[in-house]
């Protein structure tokens, strides 16, 4: 019988000098994958082809940098404090993005990105938000292959098998005092993470399909979703973090972040109700749906269309 869950001994390979790092196939497959779904997703919106890579060229840059000065940010120690070097909070190979960061810078690009091309910022947050949540379960491996963000202890069978770890290396080691490299059997909480994170998908599209949501709305609901499961397995988790009134840091702001998706769904729907907005609507129609017929006039029997 299985009795835990192997933990890969390295996570870095060479092609000759050029090192090819798990964590950052990881992060890009999930870009990949998210960009597909995106698409397909924005051309049920009356998209057109490739405005999701052409807006992508914006929001991922951002998105990295900004999950990057999250993680420095929140976690400052081990680049500022005794002993860090302030030059590895560029090492992002090492891992260390926090998503709160990536989504709200990503999003600053993904404005711009729409401003530059015609899209609507709320049809393409819309049409990505299952896709977004999707890239994060796929990236959250990137942690399986670096050792890294586990729970305590556990004799449970989907116990996670853990090695000692050389960060920088990529590779497990030797724990001290033992002839091993394993340190122990701890809880997989990148997997609890990624699972919800998949569930979460699923949901979305399945509310997408059955109702008839604002603008907006959709990735507001991603935001209260996501939060809700990351607050509970952000508490089963012991890697080092900082702690306010007894809470660590990400506790905090998946509670922040849920307050605020969920005003968001609020005040979208709102502005819905008030004709401010059309739920899930472009500005043309929607792909296989047939245009609406122009408006008619009591001047003329010619019909007109307007912008």
């Amino acid at each position: 019988m299985i009795t835990s869950i192997p933990s890969p001994s390295q996570g870095v390979w060479f092609i000759g000098p050029i090192p090819i790092r798990a964590y950052a196939l990881c992060i890009l497959a999930g870009i990949i994958v998210a960009i597909w779904i995106t698409q397909k997703r924005l051309n049920a919106r009356g998209g057109q082809p490739g405005q999701v890579l052409e807006v992508a060229v914006w929001a991922v840059p951002f998105g990295i940098v900004g999950g990057r000065l999250y993680h420095v940010i929140s976690s400052p120690q081990a680049y500022f404090g005794a002993g860090g070097n302030p030059l590895n909070a560029f090492a992002i190979w090492h891992g260390g993005l926090g998503i709160w960061g990536a989504v709200a810078l990503g999003t600053v690009g993904a404005w711009i990105g729409c401003r530059r091309h015609g899209v609507h910022l709320l049809d393409f947050a819309d049409a990505a938000a299952p896709a977004v949540v999707l890239a994060q379960a796929i990236g959250r491996w990137g942690n399986y292959f670096n050792n890294e963000l586990y729970g305590g202890r556990t004799s449970a069978p989907w116990g996670l098998q853990i090695h000692c770890w050389d960060q920088s290396a990529g590779v497990a080691v030797t724990c001290p005092g033992t002839n091993t490299t394993i340190l122990g059997i701890f809880q997989p909480t990148f997997l609890y993470e990624s699972l919800w994170c998949v569930l979460v998908a699923v949901a979305l599209v399945l509310v997408d399909r059955r109702f008839t949501l604002a603008r907006g709305q959709v990735f507001a609901l991603y935001g209260m979703l996501y939060t809700l499961g990351r607050g509970f397995i952000e508490m089963l988790r012991t890697d080092q973090a900082n702690y306010v009134l007894g809470l660590r840091l990400n506790v905090w702001t998946s509670m922040i972040v849920f307050a605020g998706s969920a005003f968001a769904y609020w005040r979208f729907g709102v502005s819905e109700a008030g004709g401010h907005e059309q739920a899930n609507r472009p500005n043309g129609p929607v792909a296989g749906e047939p245009a609406p017929d122009p408006p008619s006039t009591s001047k003329s029997s010619t019909s007109q269309h307007s912008d």
